[in-house]
C-alpha cells in the first residue's frame, strides 16, 4: 500500500460520518493528486489560482475548491473550474465573482471567511460583520449563493485553546444559516486543517482541509 493510500485511510477513520474530505494540493504534482483521487478523494482544494491552472488539465475529474486567498484579478481564470470558493472575505471580491459567473453564465457557490481570531497575518472578516457581508452580497450579487462559512484558527497544539474560535464560528454558521433565502443555502462550515481538524469536527466542522496528513510535508 502506497503512503498516499494508507494516509488517506488514516483520516478517513477519524471522520465523522458527514464530513466532507478535502484533500489540500498545494505544492503536490497532478501524478500524486491522481493516486489521491483513486484512493477515493473527490475533492480537492489549491491555494493559489496558478497551480489550478498548472495542473487542471492533467488531473482526473475531481471537484476543484479554491481554498486561499482569492485576489479580484484571478477570479476570471477559475470561475468555470472551481464548485467552491472558500475565501470571500469582501463585498468587492464577491462583486468580481458575480460579474464573472454572470458572463459565464451560472450560479457561483461561496463561503465567507471569517477570522475568528482577529489574527492581523490571516484574510477573513471580523465575526461581528458576517450579517452585514452576507446582506451586501444578497443586495448586490445575484449570481453568488452563500453556501456557509470557512475559518482558519491560529496554530496551536493545544486543543482548548483553538476550540473557542471554532465555537464561535459554529454559533454564526447556525445563526446565519437559519436565513429563508434561496441564496444563503448553508451546507458548509469549513474549518480544520491537519493538525486541528479532529477539534474542528468536535465544534461542528462538516468540510475539513487535510493536505500533509494526505501528502507529507509540502515541498518548495
Amino acid at each position: 500500500m502506497s503512503d498516499i493510500k494508507r494516509n488517506i485511510e488514516a483520516v478517513r477513520s477519524n471522520l465523522k460520518e458527514d464530513v466532507l474530505l478535502v484533500a489540500v494540493t498545494k505544492t503536490h504534482s497532478p501524478d500524486e493528486i491522481n493516486e489521491a483521487i483513486d484512493c477515493g478523494v473527490t475533492d480537492i482544494g489549491e491555494n493559489k489560482v496558478q497551480e489550478i491552472l498548472d495542473k487542471y488539465d492533467k488531473v482526473k475529474p475531481v471537484r476543484w475548491h479554491m481554498i486561499g486567498h482569492l485576489q479580484t484579478n484571478k477570479v476570471k481564470y477559475i470561475i468555470d473550474k472551481v464548485v467552491l470558493i472558500h475565501s470571500v472575505d469582501s463585498l468587492k471580491l464577491a462583486k468580481e465573482i458575480n460579474k464573472r459567473a454572470a458572463a459565464a453564465g451560472k450560479i457561483m457557490d461561496i463561503l465567507i471567511q471569517v477570522n475568528a481570531a482577529h489574527e492581523e497575518s490571516k484574510w477573513g472578516i471580523d465575526p461581528a460583520l458576517t450579517g452585514d457581508l452576507i446582506g451586501e452580497i444578497l443586495e448586490n450579487c445575484p449570481n453568488v449563493r452563500i453556501k456557509g462559512l470557512m475559518s482558519v484558527a491560529p496554530y496551536s497544539d493545544d486543543p482548548d485553546e483553538i476550540r473557542p474560535y471554532f465555537a464561535e464560528v459554529r454559533k454564526l454558521y447556525d445563526k446565519y444559516g437559519a436565513m429563508e433565502n434561496e441564496m444563503v443555502d448553508f451546507e458548509y462550515l469549513s474549518m480544520g486543517m491537519t493538525h486541528d481538524y479532529i477539534t474542528a469536527m468536535e465544534e461542528g466542522s462538516n468540510l475539513v482541509r487535510v493536505g500533509t496528513a494526505i501528502f507529507g510535508a509540502r515541498v518548495y
